[in-house]
């Protein structure tokens, strides 16, 4: 297993006087209220700000992404927002919006607040899909240059790799992990087969019920700090949960809203299943890579035992089973 990497040890110094130190020299006068937010990869945290509303603040962790793909992700939001798009987009100053102190790079976002969606309500359902489709009209207008794409080699083939060579997987499930891993990996080909050549633009890409906020009859669209290249459907199915006759349903209500603004091509139905079974894959050696974070350990204390690599397996078989199955079924009208 790895040793601490840098970031690990620079979040480790990361200490509250540094970031009120850092936002004053910003120009934002703190209030002393001062909340840690619930993130890993980054570090984030939410200030009262002396007669004025709370921001948050994001540490980016050192080394995931370059200046020119963080760059990347604020163009994006800016690009939505000018659309009146309800992202929470960073705050420019003196048209800057990627700040350094250091060795972090470091960006402001004004703060709302709300509640997740509720999965069960088509009108929020509907009103979903509207908003996924009007991000897609303006991520469809150019191309990422710095960013990385949903993919079978970058999520399945990149997990796999790093995690045989790790340490993290038992020995004696090695064997098997690699096989249906391989497996997970083929049934994939087999749906990007099935699906044709789909079109692939720039999305939020970690589009789940946790980054959409639910205030009254607003919604508002948090952390792009994932946007990457790939399908359209990408960004819709981590709104289905539950059984075949339940995510039907779920998905006629996202449809139907999505197809007020934008055309929804029925082929990427076949992507479903994998594009999940490659996000659980993605996610396992996403643990791994940050294990020597403490923030993970005590995040995540069920990762590394043989138990949850009993139940990741078995996950992954479920997977493979489910690649083989027809996709969920809509009528395009």
């Amino acid at each position: 297993m790895s040793s601490a990497d840098p970031a690990t040890l620079a979040f480790a110094g990361l200490q509250p006087g540094d970031i009120l130190d850092t936002l004053d020299a910003l120009g934002y006068r703190c209030n002393g209220r001062f909340l840690a937010l619930n993130s890993y990869e980054n570090r984030v945290y939410k200030l009262g700000i002396e007669d004025d509303e709370d921001i948050v603040v994001k540490f980016y962790r050192p080394g995931r992404w370059s200046n020119d793909a963080i760059l990347e992700e604020h163009e994006f939001c800016f690009e939505l927002e000018d659309q009146e798009i309800p992202v929470v987009a960073p705050t420019a100053i003196d048209g800057e919006s990627l700040f350094y102190s250091g060795p972090f790079r470091l960006a402001v976002f004004p703060c709302r607040g709300g509640r997740a969606p509720e999965l069960d309500n088509e009108q929020q359902l509907r009103q979903l899909g509207r908003l996924v489709a009007r991000i897609h009209l303006v991520g469809e207008l150019s191309e990422f240059r710095c960013r990385p794409a949903v993919n079978i080699e970058s999520y399945a083939s990149a997990s796999l790799d790093y995690l045989l060579d790790s340490g993290f997987i038992p020995e004696e499930m090695q064997d098997t992990y690699a096989g249906i891993a391989e497996s997970v990996i083929h049934g994939a080909e087999l749906c990007e087969e099935r699906s044709g050549a789909v079109r692939r633009i720039r999305l939020h890409a970690d589009f789940h019920p946790g980054n959409v906020l639910v205030a009254g009859d607003r919604f508002h669209i948090v952390d792009l700090d994932d946007t990457r290249t790939g399908p359209a459907v990408q960004d819709l199915w981590m709104f289905l949960s539950g059984d075949r006759d339940e995510q039907t349903p779920q998905l006629t209500a996202l449809l139907e809203g999505y197809q007020e603004f934008r055309r929804f091509d029925a082929r990427e139905l076949h992507l479903i299943e994998a594009l999940r079974s490659l996000r659980i894959m993605h996610y396992a050696a996403w643990l791994a890579r940050r294990w020597d974070d403490p923030a993970f350990k005590q995040a995540f204390p069920w990762f590394d035992t043989p138990r949850y690599w009993d139940d990741h397996i078995l996950a992954l078989r479920e997977q493979v089973a489910l690649m083989q199955e027809a996709p969920l079924e809509w009528r395009d009208f």
